[in-house]
């Protein structure tokens, strides 16, 4: 999913949404700034994926509230309109027109394995990134730095990722 999209489209409800008159309370301006503040950080250094599940929360903040306010206010049809953009963006595969930068050396690591490191933390227990390693037939090792280095194949680390995210999604909704 490009994030990126999905923020633009949820920028450009907003600024409808304001242009015809209805107040966006600060703490939806807030959620939208950290969202990108959060794609910017996973530009930047895509291995912190411990930021997608706070990304994903930001996002559905103001997705939630944009499209309710806007049914309240203008009715279904414009709401489709705006949710059809929402799931066209969704869809949206990167096409930024540069090459995808090249992995960054890790010394250790067997050539040609994919890795992401994750930091432990109360909600992502060093147990828990072991055993979710473990179901995915990937390897880890611990690092001086406090964070969790996961490598292994490239479908195996999407898969691990998704299921990081599942879980600290779950962690947050308790």
């Amino acid at each position: 999913m490009s994030y990126n999209e999905r923020w633009k489209v949820l920028a450009d409800l907003l600024t409808e949404l304001r242009k015809r008159g209805e107040k966006i309370p600060p703490d939806v301006m807030n959620d939208l700034r950290s969202a990108k503040t959060m794609i910017e950080i996973l530009k930047a250094d895509p291995t912190h994926i411990e930021n997608i599940p706070k990304l994903e929360a930001y996002m559905g903040n103001v997705e939630s509230y944009l499209i309710f306010a806007a049914q309240k206010k203008f009715g279904l049809e414009f709401v489709e309109q705006w949710m059809k953009k929402l799931e066209e963006a969704r869809r949206a595969v990167k096409v930024e027109g540069k090459a995808e930068a090249p992995p960054r050396f890790v010394p250790g690591l067997p050539k040609g394995k994919r890795w992401v490191r994750v930091q432990i933390s109360e909600d992502t227990s060093q147990e828990d990134i072991e055993r979710i390693a473990r179901e995915n037939k990937l390897l880890c090792k611990m690092q001086k730095n406090g964070y969790m280095l996961v490598y292994g194949s490239s479908e195996s680390i999407k898969t691990f990722v998704k299921k990081m995210a599942e879980k600290f999604r779950g962690a947050r909704k308790r």
